[in-house]
C-alpha cells in the first residue's frame, strides 16, 4: 500500500502528528477515530471533510501495519535464536525482542494501546468500505478523476455491487477522467504484476511476460514475509480465558505458538485470494513457474524453462506433462538442471510447518486439516501447453481444463403446492419470475396486520439490529432497523408494546412458513433459521444523483462470485439457510424495488414491486442471486425470514419464543429473563 496517497493528501493534515514521549516519539492518529470521524461528516454533509478524515484513516491504517512489519522483522533479526541454546537464552530472546518491537512500534506510532481497534472496524477496512464514502464524497467535491480512482479500488473488492458498476461507466464518459485514473489503490503488487503478466503472455509478448512474472514472484516472497510477521500479534484463543486459566508455561507457549504458525501457515491461502473472496486462485504459485518455462521456451533460454519445470514439478510431483518437458530439455541441454533455490526452501518450511501444526494441534486437543493450498487444476488457459519429443519442433499434449465446482440439487425441485390458506393469491411462479424455485403471492396478511405490524416496528426496532449496531449496513443512504421475534416478546411482557401485536408477529411468520413449506411440495420439516422485522428508511438529503443499492446483490447460503459465475459455499455464508422469504409491510415509498439477477449480479431478471401482504419466497442458493433498489424516499418495512431444513440450525430465539408462546397460551407466569442472542443476516 505504499506509493497510493500523493504528498499533497498527506500534507493537508490527513495525519496528525505530533511529538510525545521524547523528541524522536510521534503519536499516528488511530484510524478508527479518523474512520469515525468521516462517517459522522458524511451525515453532516461536510464533504471536505469525509475526505480528509477518511484519507488520514487509510494512511494511518497502512502507516500501522507497515510500522508492525519493520518493527517485527527488524528485532528478529536484531535478536536471533541460536541453533544451541538453554531455556534462560531462549526466553533472554524472546523478551529482548518484546522490548525491542515495543520501543520500536511506539517510537513510530505512539502508545500501541490507543491502535487497537474493533473486528467491525477491521471487517470494514478489509471490505474496502472507506472508499465507498470516499467516491460520494470526491462526487460532491466535483473531482470526478478521485471519484473514479475511489470507486474502482471499492468494486475491485465488491464487484457484486451492481450500481457501483455503473458508477465507473458513468466515470469513463465524463470529462477530465482518463483511463489511468481508474487505477486500484489497494492493489496488491504480486497480484497486479501476475495478472499484468498473463495479459502480455496471451497476446503472445514472452519477454514482456517473463519480465513481470519474475517481478510477480520476487512481489509474492516479499508479501510473504510481511504477512508472517502480521500473524505475530494477538492471537484469539477459543473457549478460554488465558488470564484464568491454569496451564503450564510450556503449555500457554504452545497454545498461542500453535496459533500463530497457522496463521503463518495460511499465508499461502491469503496471498493467494483476491480482494474481497475467501476461495484463493488455484494452483497460484506453481502457475508462476508453469508459464515462465513455456515463456522462456518462445524466446530459446532454455536453461531457465528447465529451472522453471523443476520448480514446478516441486508442487506436483506426478505432473506427467511437466515431467515431460523436463526430459525434453534436458536432451537439447545435456545436463540435469535443478530448481529453484527460493522455491525449494519455501516448500522445506511449508512442511516443517505442518509437521508442528499436527503435533501442536494434538496438545490442544483440536482438530486440523491440511488445506490443498496447491490444486493442479489450476493452469494456463493455453489450448495446449506440454512440449514433447527431441526432433528440434515442439509437439503439445492438451492441458486439462479447469474445473468449475457447482451444486447439484440433492433433491429433485418442485412448486405448485396449495397456499394453504383461502385469502393467499398465487401471483407469479417461477416461469413468469424468469428462474427456478421463486414464488410472488398477494394478501398474505390483511392491510389491518400491515398497519398493526408498522406500528409494532416504530415502537421495538433499534438501528442496526443484526448487524452489531451500524445503522447503514450496506449504504450510507439509509437508516436500517430490526428486531427479532424474541425481543418482541419480551416488549410486550414488559408493557412495552401491546401483547397483541407482539404474539401478532411470531403468528404471522409461521404462517410464511407453512405457506412456503407447502408451495415448494417440501418432503421434511422447514424450520426457522432466522426471523427480522426491518425497516430501510431513506436519509433526507442523500438522494441525488443516488444510484446505489439499498441492499447489494448476494445470495443467502453461499459467497456470490460474478467474475467467477459461481457461487461459494463456505463461511461467513449462512450455509444451512435452504429457504428464503420477504413478506412486505407497505408500499408507499419510492424505489426498494427487490430484484432477481443473473449470477453475474448485473442482469435482472424480475423485479418485485413491495406492497402490503405481498411475499416474495424462494430458494436460498446461487440459483436466486438477489437484492434490493434503493430507498430514495419514505421508509420500506418487511419481516425478513430465513429457513432450514436441517433440525440442527434451527434458531435459538425462536425456540426460546416458542417456549414464550406455550406459556401465554397455558396462563403460565413469565419468571425468567429473556437472553436476547441475535445474529448477523446476510
Amino acid at each position: 500500500m505504499d506509493g497510493n496517497f500523493s504528498p499533497a493528501a498527506i500534507s493537508s493534515g490527513v495525519l496528525l502528528i505530533t511529538v510525545v514521549l521524547s523528541s524522536t516519539a510521534v503519536f499516528l492518529e488511530p484510524y478508527d477515530l479518523l474512520y469515525d470521524n468521516a462517517v459522522q461528516a458524511f451525515y453532516n454533509n461536510d464533504y471536505a471533510n469525509v475526505v480528509r478524515y477518511m484519507e488520514g484513516a487509510l494512511s494511518s491504517y497502512a502507516e500501522v501495519r507497515r510500522s508492525k512489519v519493520r518493527c517485527r522483522l527488524r528485532c528478529q533479526d536484531q535478536h536471533p535464536l541460536d541453533e544451541i541454546f538453554s531455556d534462560l537464552r531462549f526466553f533472554d530472546v524472546v523478551l529482548r525482542r518484546a522490548a525491542c518491537m515495543n520501543t520500536c512500534i511506539e517510537e513510530k506510532l505512539g502508545s500501541q494501546s490507543v491502535h487497537k481497534v474493533s473486528e467491525d472496524v477491521l471487517q470494514d477496512f478489509h471490505r474496502r468500505i472507506p472508499y465507498n464514502y470516499l467516491q460520494l464524497a470526491y462526487q460532491k467535491l466535483k473531482q470526478p478523476d478521485k471519484a473514479a480512482a475511489a470507486a474502482h479500488t471499492y468494486f475491485q473488492a465488491n464487484p457484486e455491487h451492481v450500481e457501483m458498476g455503473q458508477n465507473l461507466e458513468q466515470y469513463k464518459d465524463l470529462q477530465g477522467v482518463k483511463e489511468d485514473h481508474f487505477v486500484d489503490r489497494e492493489a496488491r503488487p504480486h497480484q497486479h504484476s501476475f495478472t499484468a503478466a498473463v495479459s502480455l503472455y496471451d497476446k503472445g509478448d514472452y519477454k514482456g511476460a517473463i519480465a513481470l512474472f519474475e517481478e510477480a514472484l520476487v512481489e509474492y516472497y516479499k508479501a510473504d514475509v510481511e504477512c508472517r510477521a502480521l500473524c505475530q500479534g494477538p492471537q484469539r484463543f477459543e473457549g478460554h480465558d488465558h488470564l484464568r486459566y491454569h496451564y503450564s508455561l510450556h503449555e500457554l507457549i504452545s497454545d498461542h505458538f500453535t496459533q500463530v504458525l497457522h496463521c503463518e501457515h495460511e499465508c499461502v491461502r491469503e496471498l493467494a485470494t483476491r480482494p474481497g473472496r475467501l476461495s484463493p486462485m488455484e494452483n497460484y504459485l506453481p502457475l508462476h513457474y508453469d508459464y515462465l518455462q513455456f515463456a522462456y521456451f518462445q524466446v530459446d533460454k532454455l536453461e531457465e524453462a528447465l529451472q522453471c519445470a523443476l520448480t514446478y514439478l516441486l508442487f506436483h510431483k506426478r505432473d506427467e506433462f511437466m515431467a515431460d518437458n523436463v526430459d525434453y530439455y534436458r536432451e537439447l541441454l545435456g545436463h540435469a538442471g535443478g530448481p529453484r533455490k527460493e522455491a525449494a526452501w519455501y516448500l522445506r518450511r511449508h512442511k516443517q510447518e505442518l509437521e508442528l501444526l499436527l503435533i501442536g494441534s494434538k496438545t490442544m486437543g483440536v482438530g486440523f486439516t491440511e488445506g490443498n493450498y496447491w490444486s493442479s487444476s489450476g493452469g494456463r488457459d493455453d489450448s495446449n501447453r506440454i512440449p514433447s519429443g527431441t526432433d528440434g519442433w515442439m509437439e503439445y499434449v492438451p492441458i486439462s481444463e479447469k474445473k468449475n465446482v457447482t451444486a447439484v440439487a440433492s433433491q429433485q425441485l418442485k412448486e405448485g403446492g396449495p397456499l394453504v390458506y383461502d385469502s393467499v393469491q398465487l401471483v407469479q411462479n417461477s416461469v413468469a419470475l424468469n428462474g427456478t424455485q421463486r414464488v410472488l403471492l398477494d394478501h398474505v396478511i390483511s392491510e389491518e396486520e400491515c398497519s398493526e405490524l408498522q406500528h409494532l416496528a416504530h415502537a421495538v426496532t433499534l438501528a442496526g439490529d443484526g448487524y452489531r449496531g451500524k445503522m447503514s449496513p450496506h449504504t450510507p443512504n439509509e437508516k436500517f432497523e430490526g428486531a427479532t421475534v424474541l425481543k418482541t416478546l419480551q416488549y410486550g411482557y414488559e408493557g412495552r408494546v401491546p401483547m397483541r401485536s407482539a404474539r401478532l408477529f411470531y403468528d404471522i411468520s409461521e404462517r410464511a412458513r407453512h405457506v412456503i413449506e407447502s408451495y415448494f411440495l417440501l418432503n421434511s420439516t422447514l424450520h426457522f433459521s432466522y426471523t427480522h422485522l426491518v425497516c430501510r428508511t431513506a436519509i433526507t438529503g442523500q438522494q441525488d444523483h443516488r444510484n446505489d443499492l439499498s441492499h447489494p446483490i448476494h445470495a443467502d447460503n453461499c459467497l456470490l462470485d460474478p467474475e467467477a459465475n459461481e457461487c461459494w459455499k463456505e463461511p461467513p455464508a449462512y450455509t444451512y439457510r435452504d429457504y428464503s422469504a420477504l413478506l412486505y409491510l407497505n408500499g408507499d415509498f419510492e424505489g426498494g424495488e427487490f430484484i432477481f439477477t443473473e449470477m453475474d449480479a448485473k442482469t435482472v431478471t424480475a423485479s418485485v414491486k413491495p406492497k402490503c401482504g405481498r411475499m416474495v419466497g424462494f430458494s436460498s442458493g446461487g440459483e436466486n442471486p438477489h437484492g434490493v433498489k434503493a430507498v430514495t424516499s419514505g421508509q420500506r418495512c418487511a419481516v425478513a425470514l430465513w429457513f432450514t431444513l436441517d433440525p440442527l440450525f434451527r434458531e435459538l430465539e425462536r425456540l426460546q419464543a416458542d417456549e414464550v408462546i406455550q406459556a401465554l397460551d397455558t396462563q403460565s407466569m413469565w419468571g425468567q429473563g429473556l437472553n436476547i442472542n441475535p445474529k448477523d443476516e446476510l
